[in-house]
């Protein structure tokens, strides 16, 4: 499990009863005793209900209330106090007219410190603890939107804390439920039936304590499991090398990294037997490693074992001897990322950082679009993802001579013309890096950059919130990672942070952060490299 948000600031768990039902009361320790707590079983929603882009904005990253105040009404205090950093983590459903069917009940009856289970895709994906209940249809409004056909939106509120994800199929367990797969719909699980059931979830997780204490139907509280976060993920990565001299360092740590990232995007085992890893990261070593240094696919066993972010198999910690390592190749030897790595860079925007701290901080000087290329990251070389809209501007084929690329008629996503047109429109064709106009014949030109690219492996979404009007030159720049905008608006060279020019904004144009921090990540902006210090 993968801690995303401390809300421990939150000790109390309020009962914002606007029109929900809450009927928990905290217990001295701040929240409702484990033998009371239910289970709200809740479907995140498909890619086409924008389920994963909410889940991501208002769960993982969660919201800043300071950018919501003229939505929050008579819950503004309420949600200060459970949220006193300023950052609230919600989810919301729509109503519902009728009175007896799962969700109906499950909106009635949840209630402060119950335990949320996030659905997708026949899987548990994340569990929160309860904090607030809410009924407040100009929030959900602000935060998720309205659907134009039924004019709902998610006005049942949940204010969430201790949100962990992790990833548990979900089938045995719904059907010990008395629930026949897949999850439609919001239910509960009440307490005396979340008790006899919580071994098998938590069985799945390591053995690890559940939120809130409660024991894991052994009859005591299981010890709790090491966790990593964003931030120890970051860190790790910008201090590979930390305890060599300068002249002892290279590059073959982040290039296993690398090699090990690309085989998790790819669907492969986190744990790659001996002689895979030989054949595969070995030549990645000898064509992009330090020159002049002996490579050895021995080396980086030993050495990143120790960052918090490998796990080797069937190699001692004893066996620092070189020769005993590789004997080990006969009792099945095995190295890749640590379980909890592996989780977290299974998230699009940790997966995007790693890759752009582990670029800028220690490959710099390598081809990095060759290297991407090579381990299975091709994407994350460029904004756009594979297949960049500028592949033939420079007269390059980037498909041919390739590595596994070949030519695909038609691959590109579909983009909206009605927000291109819109976004230039806006900006009468300005840059909004550099306010030039490029002047022609008839007019002027413009062109409509993504921030969070639509092409795999970045998914982002065509609107206009997700969308730059660029002059050519900074498009290009944009768009193959040479700037990026920081916390502040400021448009900076990704090379050394050097300031560029201050993003111009028009009022009616909001720019999602979500998608600016994305892009961030994917150039090493310069407050990732600034964990190496």
């Amino acid at each position: 499990m993968i801690p995303m948000g401390n809300d421990r600031g939150a000790q109390a768990a309020f009962d914002i009863s606007g029109g929900e039902r809450g009927q928990g009361r905290e217990n001295s320790a701040g929240g409702l005793g484990a033998e009371t707590a239910q289970w709200v079983l809740q479907p995140r929603g498909s890619a086409r209900m924008r389920g994963p882009q909410h889940f991501d904005h208002s769960v993982r990253r969660g919201i800043r209330l300071s950018d919501y105040e003229h939505a929050l009404g008579e819950h503004a205090v309420e949600l200060g106090q459970i949220f006193p950093d300023g950052v609230a983590r919600l989810w919301g459903s729509t109503p519902t007219q009728q009175t007896g069917n799962a969700k109906a009940i499950a909106l009635r009856d949840r209630k402060v410190g119950d335990e949320v289970l996030f659905y997708a895709q026949n899987t548990f994906i994340a569990r929160a603890r309860i904090l607030g209940l809410l009924h407040n249809r100009d929030l959900a409004a602000a935060v998720w939107g309205v659907d134009e056909e039924t004019e709902s939106t998610w006005e049942h509120i949940m204010a969430l804390g201790d949100v962990v994800e992790f990833e548990v199929p979900a089938e045995s367990i719904l059907t010990a439920l008395a629930m026949t797969p897949p999850l439609r719909s919001l239910s509960l699980v009440r307490a005396a039936e979340r008790r006899r059931h919580l071994g098998l979830l938590d069985g799945r997780l390591g053995g690890g304590a559940p939120a809130g204490g409660e024991s894991s139907g052994g009859g005591g509280v299981a010890a709790p499991v090491e966790r990593m976060g964003r931030g120890d993920l970051l860190r790790a990565l910008g201090t590979l090398d930390a305890d060599m001299s300068e002249e002892r360092r290279t590059r073959h740590g982040s290039l296993t990294l690398l090699w090990a990232i690309g085989r998790l995007v790819s669907g492969e085992s986190r744990l790659a037997p001996w002689d895979e890893f030989q054949s595969q990261a070995l030549p990645i070593l000898q064509e992009f490693g330090t020159p002049g240094v002996v490579v050895s696919a021995v080396y980086p066993f030993r050495h990143l074992r120790g960052s918090g972010l490998w796990e080797v198999e069937g190699v001692g910690r004893g066996d620092s001897d070189p020769m005993a390592t590789v004997a080990s190749v006969g009792s099945g030897a095995r190295a890749g990322l640590g379980r909890e790595a592996a989780r977290l860079l299974r998230q699009p925007l940790a997966r995007a950082e790693a890759i752009g701290l582990l670029c800028t901080t220690y490959l710099g000087d390598v081809d990095q679009e060759e290297l991407l290329e090579r381990v299975g990251l091709a994407g994350y070389a460029n904004a756009s993802g594979e297949d960049p809209w500028y592949e033939d501007r420079d007269g390059r084929d980037r498909s041919a001579g390739r590595r596994g690329r070949h030519k695909v008629t038609g691959s590109r996503p579909d983009r909206d013309q009605r927000l291109v047109n819109a976004i230039k429109l806006l900006y009468r064709h300005q840059c909004q890096v550099c306010g030039l106009r490029v002047e022609t014949r008839f007019g002027h030109y413009s062109e409509a950059a993504h921030i969070q690219g639509l092409g795999s492996p970045h998914n982002g979404p065509d609107e206009i919130s997700n969308l730059l009007c660029l002059c050519p030159n900074h498009h290009v720049q944009f768009d193959t990672l040479a700037i990026f905008i920081d916390e502040d608006w400021n448009v900076r060279w990704s090379r050394d942070g050097v300031s560029v020019d201050t993003l111009r904004r028009h009022s009616d144009h909001d720019i999602d952060e979500q998608y600016v921090e994305y892009h961030r990540a994917l150039c090493g902006g310069d407050r990732y490299r600034a964990v190496r210090s």
